[in-house]
């Protein structure tokens, strides 16, 4: 499996939901002394240089590693992975940006004006758009972008395969306004969430659900793009994007010269962060810190990481397909054991995550896990004698001659996910199930996903913004692309879409704690870690690093003079 930070150390991302990524070794943590960091310090902490524009050098580039520059780069794809969502973010609009603590900001080179009302109880936002706006093709970004944006995404039109349709699906119109400039979103009731939407735009070119779906695979399109940079190189075979300044960019011009996105393995990726090849690298387990530290000329950033790593049970999957036996497997996971060896070595300690929609350190964040789920093995293995899978002498489980066996696929040459895994076959085989270890190359993770060839998979959910509870959907629904379980049930979608039509946060908070509650009990999904992020940067790099919330544009990201 492949390091998070990867895509948990960028610094230039748009609000979108929550994206897959693969995971195995932790973003980490440095060590500090006798004191242990947990998430709750981490998440008081942000280390990421941050630099006003005008203190940025002009020149230079950024080389960075990922696993896999995914084959589908439309971001609002249900494909899309957060490595989708790395590069898109460097050639399209992003039009909001925030704080550290999640505070929104929206970016003045393509709005001028934002404004929130209520009218007959109904959520309003009122968006004036830069009249120099336009995408790279000549054509402007007006209120037909955000007109796009939200057909595709609102699940009328079930042709779209989304990433998620959470808030979109509660709007009830976008207008013109004023002129073509203006766009007027009116919900359906409150909405306390708005903020999350809209922080990039579909291009009204790709509005046809062919072109939607299949219009940016393995083709980021810069025509329909937009902003200080756009695609100068794509390299499919070698696993190369290469961004330069975009002539035809209105605003701040980009800092860099050159921003270079590399496909590679972990070994790889630190090797080249080593040798001068990389300006960052994830360095988020006992090896790589020890491989950089005595390092000169760099910084070592550490933070919280806005990531949760999970295991995903296929229940579409002949074996999986009894809730019974994904119940038992849950049950013999020990998720302790698992976190032992992710921070083995590091000097950080956490209290195991019970949630997908909220951290342990937001407000509103319960424990609903562990209302369903605790780690007995003996309760494991009676489940499974209970649905009649009985243990032969070896200990191993059949039922009318079937073996209780299926695999785990594992991507990549991470040594701390092999390590995982093995662990995994070992807890697994001591309540009679056999697992079969199936290990595949960091490029082929999309693949996985997508086509969901895995019966136990392990990997994240990578959120960018702190409105969780906004997502609820995107996580539980039946038609989720999120969730590769295939667990959720149409019947339970009224009681999770109900979530967000409440009225206040803290309502909110309530009901979805009682309906991921419930969700768990599909036993389909297994949050594990919370991971910690520290990366590893050249010194002088500036407004890139750990820093909880924070996002920024990215000809903000460059050299510090």
């Amino acid at each position: 499996m492949s390091a998070v930070t990867k895509l948990g150390a960028l610094a230039a991302t748009a609000a979108l939901s929550m994206t897959l990524v693969a995971c195995g070794g932790s973003p980490g943590s440095g060590g500090n002394g006798n004191s242990r960091d947990t998430a709750q310090s981490l998440a008081a902490q942000t280390q990421y240089n941050p630099q006003a524009y005008d203190n940025l050098r002009d020149g230079g580039t950024l080389t960075t590693a990922q696993p896999e520059i995914s084959p589908q780069w439309n971001i609002f794809q249900g494909n899309t992975t957060a490595y989708s969502q790395a590069v898109w973010n460097w050639y399209n609009p992003i039009l909001t940006t925030s704080s550290p603590d999640g505070k929104p900001a929206f970016n003045p080179d393509y709005l001028t004006d934002v404004k929130a009302d209520t009218v007959s109880g109904n959520t309003r936002i009122t968006y004036t758009i830069n009249p120099k706006a336009t995408y790279n093709d000549g054509s402007p970004i007006d209120w037909t972008a955000f007109e796009a944006t939200w057909k595709a995404n609102n699940a009328q039109n079930k042709a779209y395969i989304v990433n998620s349709s959470d808030g979109y699906d509660r709007i009830a119109s976008v207008t013109r306004g004023v002129d073509d400039r203006q766009a007027i979103v009116t919900f359906n009731g409150a909405n306390v969430w708005w903020q999350a939407l809209f922080g990039s735009l579909l291009n009204p070119k790709a509005l046809d659900p062919q072109v939607f779906n299949q219009g940016y695979v393995d083709n980021p399109h810069p025509e329909w793009g937009a902003g200080p940079y756009t695609v100068q190189k794509f390299d499919k075979q070698n696993g190369t994007v290469i961004f330069t300044r975009n002539p035809k960019w209105w605003g701040k011009k980009g800092k860099l010269d050159a921003r270079t996105f590399l496909a590679m393995e972990d070994v790889a990726s630190i090797n080249a962060f080593r040798n001068g090849q990389l300006d960052s690298a994830p360095v988020g387990t006992k090896d790589r810190l020890a491989q950089v530290q005595g390092m000169t000329g760099i910084d070592i950033r550490k933070g919280i990481s806005l990531h949760n790593d999970l295991f995903t049970l296929n229940s579409k999957s002949p074996i999986l397909a009894d809730p019974q036996i994904r119940k038992a497997v849950l049950e013999g996971i020990d998720r302790k054991q698992i976190a032992d060896i992710t921070f083995q070595g590091l000097n950080f300690t956490e209290t195991l995550p019970g949630s997908l929609t909220l951290f342990s350190f937001q407000d509103g964040y319960q424990d609903n896990f562990s209302k369903v789920i605790t780690f007995d093995a003996n309760k494991a293995k009676q489940d499974l004698e209970a649905a009649g899978w009985r243990a032969g002498p070896d200990g191993m489980r059949s039922k009318n001659g079937q073996p209780l066996e299926f695999s785990y696929v594992n991507t990549g040459d991470d040594p701390v996910g092999k390590a995982i895994a093995g662990a995994v076959v070992a807890m697994l085989k001591n309540i009679g199930i056999k697992l079969d270890i199936q290990q595949v190359a960091s490029r082929d993770f999309s693949t996985i996903i997508s086509g969901r060839k895995f019966d136990i998979f392990y990997s994240g959910f990578l959120q960018s913004d702190p409105f969780g509870m906004a997502y609820i959907c995107q996580l539980y629904c039946s038609d989720s692309q999120l969730n590769l379980s295939g667990t959720n049930n149409p019947a339970f979608d009224s009681q999770v879409k109900a979530v967000n039509t409440l009225a206040t946060a803290q309502e909110q908070f309530a009901k979805g704690n009682e309906v991921e509650t419930e969700a768990f009990k599909t036993y389909g999904l297994m949050p594990t870690l919370t991971l910690p992020a520290i990366i590893a940067v050249k010194h002088g790099l500036a407004n890139y690093g750990s820093g909880r919330f924070f996002s920024t544009t990215p000809e903000n990201i460059g050299w510090q003079k």
